[in-house]
């Protein structure tokens, strides 16, 4: 872990594989399945599954839901493409949801 040494650092709660850095958290205000989720401009360790064409609340997208490498334990999505011109910044980012992940130090 050197690097991230006093960093927080955004892990599985299932497996605590790290996810996420806290440097690469974009947002706090999504919503996925589970409740409060947070975008990502990177994520670690995790496998993207199929992609998916999706009608999400704020459009349609075409998504892939992504898991943790090590445990298996579904995480979120990326977003793969955007179909509204207006919503393209999500493309390329991750959405994690809040209750599978746990924030270290």
């Amino acid at each position: 872990m050197g690097e991230m040494t006093g960093r927080p650092i955004y892990s599985c709660r299932n497996c605590r594989n790290p996810i996420a850095l806290h440097q690469d958290l974009l947002s706090k205000s999504f919503k996925a399945k589970t409740g409060q989720a947070y975008m990502f401009g990177h994520a670690m360790n995790i496998v993207v599954g199929a992609k998916e064409d999706k009608q999400l609340m704020t459009g349609y997208y075409t998504i892939a839901n992504i898991f943790c490498s090590k445990c298996g334990e579904e995480m979120g999505w990326t977003y793969v493409r955007a179909f509204d011109a207006r919503e393209k910044y999500k493309e390329g980012r991750y959405i994690v949801e809040k209750s599978k992940i746990v924030k270290e130090y």
